[in-house]
């Protein structure tokens, strides 16, 4: 594509346009060039208008020849005809062609002026009210608004699309509000970061010193510390170091700015472990509510309890009918479900929880109380309905969600409206952030029991916090500990060697006829190779199976030649290489096409689904999983199955929210299980060589893994008690207020 071309020209048709986005086909009639298609962002324009395009000239496979547009321009038509033909396409609310003739005849060239700074003079003209005249007004002045914003943002690369986002949130003095301070980008709209905040303010003469600017970095170090190492809050020396460094300021100047941040409540100082730390104030009060929603469950009997004799007998009942021996470990878990308000039950695999959960339903279903059951992803969710014989929602689906006034996305269920069950097991929490298990706890009814279920050695969630270790830590809520491996479990290599690495031991590799197979290799561009062997060739034609629905490739990492990025390239091109029935779109570096496996990497609210038995909803969360069935480039959209079931239109402009999945990293398959898992174990990040990561690894397979690599890096992981360190405070403060009350 050739850039910097600048065209000028009237929209003589408009192919498609999203009036979400400002994203449009359409027809330009121009001197330079005639008439031809260009496509791109351009909010608000109407057919009639005229423009100056910025762009280059592509060759699409399907339509020849387009105009790109990377940049836009409006120009206001001057003589009256043009203006007659610009008011009558509807762009102004309230004016038609009848009322655009009247209005032209009345007023000449000069109605844009007349509209822009003396609307109330509209109702001069017959047919017209002074409350229409308003109206009218109103309409204009927002639509030269957003389009001063897009106008203001292109200069500084802010696309159109995102200019749109800008004036939904700023409004109509954005412009004004931007000059004054460019920070407002990063601070309130989703999508603008620090750094193009940063760049604005540079190009405006913003000195670095500025207290605009050093609030929102530091702001921007601790949500980077949240959303890439999991920390709920930093230590307030080390933050203050941190964005003397990144900013190129003095700590002096660092503090002044956290004492700002925190007299603003955007920040909150705190103590833990003996030492000044900072949060986030969302996270800070996140954890206080869970610390206190838990003590108090914890610390109050459900409303409907058993004696110790009566939980007894239930239980034996429950063996004698199902013809069952519970391990004693079960049992505990069960009277635990009978006595207490709030439980943990842990272990790893093959230690019986499905049995206990089971077990636990039916105890509780006697009693007559209403049960949901719950887990993070759509995966586990459906794998907790296959194990339990009922329904399991997602959290997010089980919640609900909505818009709320101010657009912002919140939960339907919440403390003024809870959820009605009696009872609500929640599976895989160790997946569960801090600020998502915060919005569940408000949801759960004062005297309902809840009952979490996880395995508290695996990687803590991809969101900040570390929720199920810390409640587990504290010690302050009952917690069950399976840790009994059963007779049938003992037979899978699986089981037995990830309980082994759980231990510090190391792994069996020599087995050549079981579950768990190692395949050494000498270094990471062999591995690649093989384990590109293993799903195309060797596990399907071994096993019958699909590789795409049956064998999961997990990576420690995203980088390097055995990361996800280049796995998922290799993967592709053997597993779905091009091919002319096969269309795709490429983004920022990807290629996506009709069969790929894909991975949604945030939490999208507004994307809608149908499903395949006839339900409709909205959201697709981080960590669902699909498969592009059809790619719709003149319409930029493909239309993607998530979990087998959900059909989704998505839209080419969110692509920035999906992965391909072939290969995903060890973090992205919590919560998941998957048939037959192969990792490559070569030469990572210290970072990443430890024991819980292989551990969460090998508990995602069901039938089958197949480690790659190195006997050393196995040895190196298995032996590392490094943990996923990360500063939390919630076992702190459940501690606190168990304490507080032991006092009062």
């Amino acid at each position: 594509m050739s850039d910097g071309i600048t065209l000028t020209g009237t929209v003589d048709e408009i192919i498609f346009s999203n009036p979400d986005n400002g994203y449009m086909i359409c027809m330009i009639d121009s001197a330079e060039e005639g008439l031809f298609t260009a496509t791109g962002y351009m909010p608000y324009v109407t057919e009639g208008e005229r423009v100056a395009l910025t762009g280059g000239w592509v060759m699409h496979p399907d339509y020849g020849e387009q105009f790109k547009i990377s940049y836009y321009e409006t120009i206001m038509p001057s003589d009256e005809e043009s203006i007659l033909k610009y008011l009558s396409s509807g762009i102004v609310k309230g004016i038609r062609e009848v009322t655009a003739r009247k209005l032209v005849e009345y007023f000449g060239a000069d109605i844009f002026n007349v509209m822009l700074t003396e609307p109330e003079r509209l109702a001069e003209v017959k047919g017209i009210s002074l409350e229409k005249a308003k109206k009218i007004g109103e309409s204009y002045s927002e639509l030269q608004s957003v389009q001063g914003i897009v106008m203001f943002l292109q200069q500084y690369n802010v696309s159109a699309n995102m200019a749109v986002k800008v004036h939904n949130v700023l409004g109509s003095g954005a412009v004004d509000a931007i000059k004054a301070n460019p920070y407002i980008l990063a601070d309130r709209v989703e999508g603008i970061g620090f750094r193009t905040s940063d760049t604005i303010a540079f190009n405006m003469g913003i000195p670095k010193n500025s207290m605009f600017r050093i609030r929102s970095g530091i702001k921007y170090i601790m949500q980077e510390a949240a959303y890439t190492s999991g920390h709920t809050y930093l230590p307030k020396q080390l933050l203050s170091e941190h964005a003397a460094h990144t900013l190129s300021i003095d700590e002096n100047e660092a503090d002044a700015a956290l004492a700002e941040l925190a007299a603003e409540r955007e920040i909150f100082l705190d103590r833990v472990e003996n030492t000044n730390v900072c949060y986030l104030f969302g996270y800070y009060d996140a954890e206080m509510y869970i610390a206190r929603r838990m003590h108090s469950m914890a610390n109050h009997p459900p409303k409907i309890t058993l004696t110790e004799k009566k939980a007894e007998n239930a239980i034996y009942a429950i063996e004698t009918e199902q013809n069952i021996e519970l391990a004693p470990e079960q049992r505990d878990a069960a009277f635990t479900a009978l006595t207490s308000d709030c439980m943990v039950l842990t272990g790893g695999p093959g230690t019986g929880k499905t049995t206990a959960i089971n077990t636990i339903i039916e105890l509780l279903e006697n009693l007559k109380l209403s049960i949901a059951l719950a887990a993070p992803t759509g995966r586990a969710a459906k794998r907790l309905s296959e194990v339990t014989g009922r329904e399991a929602k997602t959290i997010h689906r089980l919640l609900g969600t909505q818009m709320s006034a101010g657009n912002v996305h919140t939960f339907v269920h919440n403390e003024d409206n809870p959820l009605t069950a009696d009872v609500i097991i929640l599976d895989e929490v160790s997946m569960v952030d801090t600020l998502l298990m915060a919005s569940f706890l408000k949801a759960v009814k004062f005297g309902a029991r809840l009952i979490l279920v996880g395995d508290s050695d695996q990687l803590p969630s991809v969101g900040a916090g570390n929720v199920l270790r810390d409640i587990v830590d504290s010690g302050v809520v009952p917690v069950i500990k399976l840790t009994k491996i059963f007779r049938q479990a003992e037979e899978s290599l699986i089981i037995v060697n990830a309980h082994r690495i759980n231990r510090g031991e190391l792994p069996d590799l020599s087995s050549r006829t079981n579950d768990f197979f190692f395949l050494r290799r000498q270094n990471a561009e062999q591995a690649a190779f093989t384990v590109t062997d293993l799903y195309k060739n060797r596990l399907p034609k071994s096993y019958g199976i699909d590789p795409i629905s049956d064998i999961q490739v997990l990576s420690p990492t995203k980088k390097g030649v055995t990361g996800t990025v280049n796995l998922n390239k290799l993967l592709q091109l053997h597993i779905n290489p091009p091919s002319p029935e096969k269309p795709e779109h490429i983004y920022g570096g990807t290629i996506f096409r009709t069969g790929d496996k894909v991975m949604q990497t945030k939490n999208n609210y507004d994307i809608v689904y149908s499903r395949i038995d006839g339900e409709d909803g909205t959201g697709i969360f981080n960590g669902d999983m699909g498969i592009i069935k059809e790619i719709n480039e003149p319409d930029k959209y493909m239309t993607i199955v998530f979990d087998e079931d959900k059909e989704v239109d998505y839209p080419f402009a969110a692509l920035d929210e999906l992965d391909l999945a072939y290969a995903v990293t060890v973090h992205k398959s919590q919560g998941n299980e998957f048939p037959f898992v192969i990792m490559p174990v070569c030469s990572f990040s210290p970072m990443l060589m430890n024991r819980n990561l292989l551990y969460t690894a090998v508990t995602r397979a069901k039938d089958m893994v197949i480690l790659v690599g190195s006997e050393k890096t196995v040895q190196n992981m298995t032996l590392s008690t490094r943990f996923d360190d990360r500063f939390t405070g919630l076992s702190e403060k459940l501690n606190m207020i168990k304490k507080a009350q032991k006092s009062s």
